[in-house]
């Protein structure tokens, strides 16, 4: 368990504590809670660039990185379902898309093999944070006092209701696309990396 790892750890350990707190329905908390998202986010740049300086690259980060990356941001995505604010089909696509994506690539790093990672996959990897954070900021000046008054109509024009609906319906279409995208591009890889016969 290399510094790194144990970040990635800590990563996934955030995850539940952000979600009770963001959950909570209490201004207070919420705002700690935006401050346990930022925290872990900090952690998954920091344990990537430890481990390329002192070259703490293990199999076992590999596997757990990625995977922490997935947990942290569903839980986001799903914490905003559960707020009626994101529709929940939306939510699986990306979720079941991503997931597939990582465990396909753990499994061939597993077994030696490199796939191919479009720029448009790393596009919609961006894309999904930025939105995440619009929500996760936009969602906490709401349920905080100082920010929200005198300032009402400007948060409720920034989360409308029909603007998050297109922007998430644009994010899940393009999550989709890459998904296919990936794997059409690694379809021979695949084939050989799960022995599929013509």
């Amino acid at each position: 368990m290399v510094l790194p790892n144990q970040l990635t750890v800590l990563r996934i350990i955030l995850t539940p504590v952000f979600l009770f707190l963001f959950l909570s329905g209490d201004p207070l908390l919420i705002q700690i809670s935006l401050a346990v998202y930022l925290i872990a986010a900090i952690t998954d740049w920091y344990d990537g660039w430890l481990a390329r300086k002192f070259n703490y690259i293990t199999d076992w980060g590999k596997f757990l990185d990625p995977l922490a990356d997935k947990i942290l941001t569903s839980a986001a995505f799903f914490a905003f379902v559960h707020l009626d604010i994101l529709e929940l089909w939306m939510v699986w696509v990306i979720v079941i898309r991503d997931f597939v994506i990582t465990g396909l690539r753990a499994y061939a790093d597993f077994q030696g093999v490199s796939f191919v990672t479009s720029k448009s996959a790393k596009i919609k990897t961006f894309i999904q944070m930025v939105f995440i954070y619009y929500l996760l900021f936009i969602y906490t000046m709401q349920n905080t006092q100082f920010f929200y008054e005198g300032n009402s109509e400007i948060f409720n024009k920034m989360f409308d209701q029909n603007l998050i609906y297109y922007l998430m319906l644009f994010i899940t279409l393009l999550t989709f696309y890459t998904g296919v995208e990936y794997f059409y591009t690694n379809r021979k890889t695949i084939k050989r990396l799960f022995k599929i016969e013509n």
